[in-house]
């Protein structure tokens, strides 16, 4: 299969995550999951929601915090 057409299949999958049962387990509003994190509110609430995919960086800093490997809140479907 051409490396083109590897690209594009896995850029076209969606991105799953559990951000919000991580942030509602330790009884954390968005507000203080995103301080923590030193984003804003809303970018919380798009990765909740689906719309919009964070940055390596950002992934790595949920993990962190959370203290879980990065697949366990960010899956491909």
């Amino acid at each position: 299969m051409p490396r083109w057409l590897c690209n594009s299949i896995v850029m076209s999958q969606v991105i799953i995550n559990k951000l919000i049962h991580y942030r509602t387990s330790l009884n954390l509003t968005q507000e203080d999951l995103a301080v923590k994190l030193g984003v804003t509110r809303q970018t919380i609430i798009a990765i909740e929601k689906g719309n919009y995919t964070p940055s390596l960086l950002l992934a790595l800093k949920v993990s962190g915090f959370f203290k879980v490997p990065v697949e366990k809140i960010f899956n491909l479907k």
